[in-house]
C-alpha cells in the first residue's frame, strides 16, 4: 500500500471502516455493535462466535461481510454425521492409480460454521486446529489455508438436546463471544419491509485481500501505553479466583473467588490489547485506551469465565461478574 507514514494508513483504514459499516449496512439493519466486533476480529486476525436465535442474520451478515471484502467464502453447516474429512478434504485415486488431495469448504478466505455445536468433537477439533493452524494435515501432507483466514461460528443458545458444547479449551480460540439480540421496533419494520419487498442491494467491494492483510499488520504496529497494557492484564488476572487479591499484578477480589470457578488466561490478555488496538483505531484514536480495552472486554471474556455453582444458584450472569470487573478496575 501507497503510504507515507503509519499516520495516514491509519487514517485510510478508518475512511475504509467507514465505508464498510456504511456498504454492510445496505443489508444489516441495526445490529451496529456486532458489525463492529466481527470487522475487528478480522483487522486483529482473530476468530468469532456468533450466539444467538435463529432468524436473527447471522448468515447474512457473514455473507455480506464477505462480499463487501472480495473474499472466498464458504458456509459449512455442522451435523451429527459430519466427518473431519467432509471440511478439510480428502484423498481420492485417480485413473492413474495415483492419490491427489481434494480440497474440501476449509480452503476459504471466511467460514461460516454454522452450528458449531451440533457436530461431534472430532470434527470440531478438525475446524480448530485449522484456526490456531491456519493450515490443515492429511495423508502426512500440510496444505496451507487462505490468507486471511477468518472463521465466525455460530450457536443457537436454545434447543440444547443432542449437541456437543464446546469445552472451554476450544472455546479460548475464538477471539469475540458476541451475542446477538433481536431488532428494535423500527429495525424490525425496515427489515420486513426490505425482504418482502424487490428491494436488492448493491454491494460494492471496499477491502482487497491485499488490504486486509497491510491492515492487519497496521494494528498491530499500533503503540500502547504502558499504563493501558498494565490494565488489560490485571482485569484478566482478576478473573482468576487462584490470583491473590494482594499480588502487584492485580489478582481475584472477593466477588470472584465466590462466584468464578475458572478464569482467563493469557490469550485474553493478548486479545484485549488486540482489540483495544483496533477499536481505537476504527474509532478515531491512534493509540488505544482504557475505554477501548473496557469496549471490548464483554466479547473476550465471556466465554473464558466459567461460573461455579453459587453463581449459577443466585442467578450471576457472567455478564454481571465481568461488569463487576470493570467497574473495579
Amino acid at each position: 500500500m501507497n503510504y507515507k507514514d503509519d499516520v495516514e494508513a491509519v487514517d485510510a483504514l478508518r475512511a475504509k471502516y467507514k465505508l464498510l459499516t456504511a456498504e454492510i449496512g445496505k443489508v444489516i439493519i441495526g445490529q451496529h455493535e456486532v458489525v463492529q466486533d466481527v470487522l475487528i476480529c478480522i483487522l486483529s486476525r482473530g476468530h468469532c462466535l456468533l450466539v444467538g436465535v435463529p432468524g436473527l442474520a447471522k448468515t447474512l451478515l457473514v455473507n455480506t461481510i464477505s462480499r463487501v471484502l472480495g473474499l472466498q467464502y464458504n458456509r459449512i453447516q455442522f451435523t451429527p454425521d459430519l466427518m473431519p474429512s467432509d471440511i478439510i478434504g480428502t484423498e481420492l485415486l485417480d485413473e492413474n492409480r495415483h492419490f491427489h488431495f481434494v480440497k474440501g469448504p476449509l480452503f476459504a478466505n471466511i467460514i461460516l460454521a454454522d452450528e458449531i455445536n451440533r457436530t461431534p468433537p472430532k470434527t470440531q477439533s478438525a475446524l480448530l486446529e485449522a484456526m490456531q493452524e491456519r493450515a490443515v494435515t492429511t495423508a502426512g501432507k500440510r496444505y496451507e489455508l487462505g490468507n486471511p483466514f477468518f472463521v465466525l461460528a455460530t450457536q443457537n443458545p436454545i434447543e440444547q438436546e443432542g449437541t456437543y458444547p464446546l469445552p472451554e479449551a476450544q472455546l479460548d480460540r475464538f477471539m469475540f463471544n458476541v451475542w446477538l439480540t433481536y431488532p428494535k421496533f423500527e429495525e424490525e419494520i425496515t427489515v420486513v419491509k426490505n425482504t418482502t419487498s424487490d428491494y436488492n442491494a448493491d454491494l460494492q467491494i471496499i477491502l482487497s485481500a491485499e488490504e486486509i492483510l497491510f491492515f492487519q499488520n497496521l494494528i498491530r504496529k499500533v503503540p500502547v501505553t504502558d499504563n493501558v497494557l498494565q490494565y488489560a492484564v490485571r482485569l484478566a488476572a482478576s478473573t482468576r479466583p487462584t490470583a491473590p487479591s494482594n499480588s502487584p499484578e492485580g489478582g481475584a477480589g472477593a466477588f470472584v473467588n465466590q462466584y468464578v470457578a475458572w478464569g482467563a488466561g493469557p490469550r485474553a490478555s493478548q486479545y484485549l490489547i488486540l482489540g483495544a488496538k483496533a477499536h481505537a483505531v476504527v474509532n478515531g484514536k491512534y493509540s488505544p485506551d482504557i475505554e477501548d480495552v473496557r469496549a471490548v472486554a464483554t466479547a473476550i471474556l465471556r466465554h473464558r469465565i466459567v461460573r461455579n455453582y453459587k453463581a449459577e444458584a443466585e442467578n450471576i450472569s457472567v455478564e454481571d461478574i465481568i461488569k463487576e470487573l470493570v467497574a473495579g478496575k
